[in-house]
């Protein structure tokens, strides 16, 4: 039976930049080892999937996502694809689309400038010890790192922008972590944050995009510096835009995104 597959490069506003995200959109769930095996033969960081729901449900769409080694609880770049998607694929006239998943409802909200909003949880994390494989992965990083419960990543606050860009952690050992990854970021030179995003843990040497890592960078940010809209870029070699806004026990991340191609899966 054939299935359609949708390739979206999310938070960039042109081919071959920011993040690329598969998308399926399924009638009902497959099982869990056939969604695992798809993730895997499409090699990209993430592959949601979506069902969609009865009109008298909460939400539009049930939302699963997949890196191509486990599922996670939360993934923000393949949201905003899926939202593309969902808006310019599957006739959706509505303004907002609602997602049931992992990790509660979300909300994404397209404006006229083709801009799109995700309403996702603001994310609590917690000072600890930075561990010593994340220590002898990345020398020189700070006595203490931030540890986020909902998805095990590490953050680590770096003193410029430049020690990011330049960061080249072990791998090896951070995938000894045991955990989902490591989160760097320091102030921006031209932008409030930068940041980058390393999961081993996940199947993903460095993810180019993170959107759900700045439901931590965005509040940890807005303390910081003070303010609630935030100006964030994240400086992998593709490289991505978003914009934050801090509301409270939410966070409003938006990015752009351009489509790359779509096809069908035959199982």
């Amino acid at each position: 039976m054939p299935h359609s597959i949708y390739q979206v490069d999310a938070f960039t506003d042109r081919v071959f930049g920011g993040n690329p995200a598969a998308v399926m959109p399924l009638e009902q769930w497959l099982p869990d080892e056939t969604l695992l095996a798809l993730a895997n033969e499409n090699n990209l960081s993430e592959t949601a999937f979506l069902v969609r729901l009865p009109a008298h449900d909460e939400a539009d769409f049930h939302i699963r996502w997949f890196t191509p080694g486990v599922e996670v609880p939360l993934c923000g770049h393949a949201t905003l694809a899926s939202a593309w998607v969902i808006f310019n694929k599957l006739g959706w006239t509505g303004g907002t689309i609602r997602f049931h998943s992992k990790s509660g409802p979300l909300g994404v909200q397209q404006d006229a400038g083709g801009w799109l909003t995700l309403d996702f949880p603001n994310l609590a994390f917690e000072e600890r010890e930075t561990p010593m494989l994340v220590r002898e992965a990345l020398p020189g990083v700070p006595e203490t790192a931030f540890f986020v419960p909902n998805d095990t990543n590490y953050m680590i606050v770096l003193d410029s922008e430049a020690a990011v860009r330049t960061a080249r952690p072990d791998l090896r050992k951070l995938k000894a972590l045991g955990n989902q990854g490591l989160i760097v970021t320091a102030r921006g030179d031209e932008c409030d944050f930068v940041s980058r995003y390393f999961a081993p843990g996940a199947g993903i040497d460095e993810d180019p995009v993170t959107g759900s890592i700045h439901s931590v960078l965005a509040p940890y940010w807005a303390e910081v510096l003070g303010k609630s809209r935030l100006d964030a870029r994240q400086v992998s070699e593709r490289g991505g835009v978003l914009r934050c806004e801090l509301k409270g026990e939410r966070v409003a991340i938006a990015g752009q995104a351009a489509f790359f191609m779509e096809g069908w899966v035959q199982l």
